[in-house]
Formats: C-alpha cells, structure tokens, sequence
C-alpha cells in the first residue's frame, strides 16, 4: 500500500510530501520546494530509497529544490503538464520575486498528460490535469487508498489563486468539480498548503466551490 509523509518546507510551509510503497519501500519525493535537509532527514527516518521526484506545478515553493535534489540523487523528475514549461524556464526570477535563495530551472525527464500514470515502487497513481491555478496544473490520485495529491488547485475551505500568469479562475473551478469531485467523497488529499482534507468535506463547506457556494 501506498504510505505518506508531509514535510513542510520553504517559507510558505509548503506541504512536501514523501511518498513510499511499503512493499518495496521505494519512494517518490513531491513537489520539494526548498529545505532539502528536512527532506533528506525524513528520508532517512523512514528507511526509504527515492527513486523519482513528482512536480504537481511549476511554481518556486513546489519545485525550488527539484533541480538540486534530483542532481544529488540522480533520480528523474516526473511533471508536471508542459504548459508550465514558462514558469519553470522562470524558476530564477521567481526567486528574486518571492525573496527565496537562488535556485535552478530544470526540464523535467518526463511532462505529464492528462490520462498519464506514475508509479511509485508497485504502487501506480492516476495523473489528472488540474488547470487554473497554473495551465499545467496537474494532480496525482491514488484509488485504491482513496488518496489525491491535488497541489494548489485546492484547500480545506479555501481554493487556489488565479491571479498569477495564465491562472484561470472559471478553469479552476471546472478542474475541481468536473475532474476531482467525481473521484469521491471518501477521497483524502493532501493540499500545497494547509491541513488534509476530504473531497465530501469541501462539497459540504467549502464557501468558494462547494455545492452550496
């Protein structure tokens, strides 16, 4: 079965997380923004072996420290959707923009479509294209353990910005209701920010795109 553990990084307290297989104990690092000691110390607690580096999208609190880490451990990168190519080729601008050290772009070994799987040691996630947060958006959601790592696209009670280049707000909300919502109120998912939540929680309340907003 597919494990989890968030590591909260930069100064956005990004929600890192480390992804394993418990059976082979092989494991994917998504969306490593920045402080990759902290990544490499809950490694290192788990007992586990990266073998790949998952983007969700192209923005410097969830890729920073892809380039670095993938070059310390000689591990591909996988994502995200190639219309955040411009905000990856970006990546040193976007840290003098938002104060953060300098870091590296990078071209993926892999850009994810929508239809796409990844795997994860024996275990194979769904790739889902997200768009509106960014145009490349995309989501990684595991069915059988009812598990969505859905980025910045949404939040417990809150959604995504769109005010960024090329973020779209209708699109947005297509994306969360037309392509997660679908997959099940039992979903957990693990947010760009913020505590966990539930696919059926935010339908209930969530002000910005529930069913009652």
């Amino acid at each position: 079965m597919i494990q989890l553990r968030i590591v909260p990084v930069t100064p956005f307290e990004q929600n890192c997380t480390i992804l394993w297989c418990d059976r082979s104990r092989k494991a994917a690092v998504v969306d490593p923004g920045g402080d990759l000691g902290r990544i490499y110390s809950a490694v290192a607690e788990l007992g586990v072996t990266v073998e790949k580096i998952l983007i969700t999208h192209g923005h410097i609190d969830h890729a920073g420290g892809a380039a670095k880490l993938a070059r310390e451990l000689k591990v591909p990168i996988e994502g995200p959707q190639e219309e955040d190519r411009f905000w990856i080729a970006g990546m040193p601008q976007q840290s003098k923009m938002f104060g953060f050290p300098d870091v590296e772009s990078f071209e993926p070994d892999r850009w994810l479509r929508e239809g796409d799987t990844v795997t994860v040691g024996e275990e194979t996630l769904r790739v889902i294209h997200a768009p509106g947060h960014t145009p490349g958006h995309v989501v990684f959601f595991h069915p059988e353990a009812r598990l969505a790592l859905v980025g910045d696209v949404l939040f417990a009670g809150s959604i995504g910005r769109t005010d960024f280049p090329r973020g779209d707000h209708a699109g947005l909300i297509r994306s969360i209701r037309e392509k997660l919502f679908p997959l099940g109120d039992d979903v957990n998912f693990v947010p760009g920010h913020g505590p966990m939540s539930t696919f059926g929680d935010e339908r209930e309340s969530n002000p910005y795109v529930g069913d009652y907003a």
